[in-house]
């Protein structure tokens, strides 16, 4: 079974006969239209139950999954990706090496884009102390803003 941190406020266990697709997307944060893209898109690693009717039931290895693909979207890793993760997955023992490697380039991906951020964030931190600092000293109007060429002369 995939391993999910708990959420803030726990919630009621999922029972056997699974959930609704409202209720997947209350405990996943993730609307109902993405969950049915994530089928469509064959981002699950098992195929979801249906009642008798044909409604959709989602069972906790359900949530737990789609919650890794959401963790794993909003760091960045394209569809495709998640897609051949899924399908790595999906098939089972013996390509573990596979999915260690596909995991660890995207990890070293997130990790760029946080070096990059924190560098954009030091500038902003710089521009807030500079602005900070000429309020309380009373000369911001000395803060450098742009003119015209024409207006300089």
């Amino acid at each position: 079974m995939l391993e999910v941190k708990p959420a803030a406020e726990a919630l009621p266990a999922i029972p056997p006969e699974g959930v609704s697709i409202a209720e997947a997307s209350r405990r996943t944060g993730v609307s109902a239209h993405t969950l049915r893209y994530y089928e469509r898109a064959q981002l699950v690693v098992t195929p979801l139950d249906r009642t008798h009717s044909g409604r959709r039931r989602y069972h906790q290895l359900d949530i737990e999954w789609i919650v890794v693909c959401t963790k794993l979207r909003a760091t960045g890793m394209p569809i495709k990706t998640i897609r051949r993760y899924a399908e790595l997955v999906a098939a089972g023992i013996g390509n573990e090496d596979a999915r260690l490697a596909l995991l660890e380039a995207h990890r070293a991906e997130v990790l760029a884009k946080l070096a990059e951020l924190r560098e954009n964030l030091e500038l902003i931190d710089h521009k807030i102390d500079v602005y900070r600092g000429r309020l309380a000293a009373g000369d911001a109007d000395q803060i450098w803003a742009p003119t015209r060429m024409a207006e300089r002369h």
